[in-house]
């Protein structure tokens, strides 16, 4: 057996040499480029944050008569989260925000879900129905909360329609009664954001392999079988992507609410983000909001960690 003898040129060894310096070189000029998009991120993001932190361990308001940056003069040893603790409105508002999570994200995501398996087909007329479906998305909502607002007046279109179903005169004060406007509030936002849900889930539906389902057909399956075996397991990192973004926006409901209830009658619909507006505007307490804000901050970035497990864990068995 004789030897082979591989001979590699001295230009064939600079270049290979030269690839990782090039390489280097790209990372660090690509470093310099970005650094000035990368301090401005950095100063949006960060600045605030750390502002609210500091602000929120100090009993400072702009009328305390100092600046923020003497905040320190009125260190309170974190007595604001210690209030936060005990303040029964604020739990009272919290709650209001998880009933209206628990009842909106679940029916957004079921109209979304059926209106998304509907749309998958084509049928006459689907693109004038597609673009009267995702009209409510595209109202600015202080407008959908001042429609609703007028919707559910006593004399009303709601219970004009109720009159006519019942053969009686309705005039239900829907806003004035603290279980009925919280339904009502609850009615407009399923409204305005079932189509985003939709709009969402229809992405995820047509990106379904058509294969896997054809291939089920041939073997037998069902539709609701193809859905639950295929469709849905495809679907699971949207899914997540969907319920997250939903439940971190029903924390910061407030236009619609607003403009439509303002918070009452008394503080029956006064959710965590009329809560925040009002001692921030009314309160003058800005220590106190900054502890409450990053509160619900701490929330919401454990909602979102538990998102990006689920959604790697997904991607894990989708593969």
């Amino acid at each position: 057996m004789s030897a082979v003898t591989v001979t590699v040129s001295e230009d064939d060894m600079g270049a290979a040499l030269a690839k990782p310096a090039l390489r280097d070189e790209g990372a660090r000029l690509g470093f310099r480029l970005t650094l000035p998009a990368q301090v401005l991120v950095l100063f949006i993001s960060v600045f605030p944050l750390l502002m609210q932190l500091y602000i929120s361990v100090t009993d400072w308001s702009p009328l305390s008569g100092l600046g923020w940056w003497n905040a320190w003069e009125m260190w309170n040893s974190f007595a604001n989260y210690t209030d936060l603790a005990a303040d029964a409105r604020f739990w009272s508002a919290l709650k209001r925000t998880a009933i209206v999570m628990i009842v909106c994200v679940p029916a957004e995501f079921l109209l979304g879900l059926a209106l998304a398996t509907l749309f998958a087909d084509d049928f006459p007329g689907k693109r004038i129905f597609y673009s009267i479906l995702l009209m409510p998305m595209m109202v600015v909502p202080a407008v959908a909360g001042y429609m609703f607002f007028m919707l559910f007046q006593s004399g009303g279109p709601v219970n004009d329609i109720l009159s006519a179903i019942s053969g009686t005169q309705v005039t239900i004060a829907w806003l004035s009664d603290p279980t009925l406007a919280l339904i009502a509030v609850m009615i407009a936002d399923i409204w305005q954001w079932t189509p985003l849900m939709f709009l969402i889930l229809l992405a995820g539906l047509v990106g379904v392999p058509e294969d896997q389902i054809k291939a089920a057909t041939l073997l037998g399956a069902n539709p609701w079988q193809r859905f639950a075996t295929i469709v849905l397991p495809k679907m699971k990192t949207i899914i997540i992507i969907a319920l997250a973004i939903r439940v971190i926006e029903n924390f910061k409901i407030f236009d619609t609410l607003y403009i439509m209830t303002g918070g009452g009658p008394g503080v029956a619909t006064e959710t965590i983000s009329v809560y925040i507006y009002k001692v921030t505007t009314q309160d003058l307490i800005w220590g106190y909001v900054a502890a409450i804000a990053l509160a619900i901050l701490i929330v919401l970035s454990i909602v979102a960690v538990f998102a990006m497990k689920r959604m790697a864990r997904a991607r894990q068995v989708a593969a």
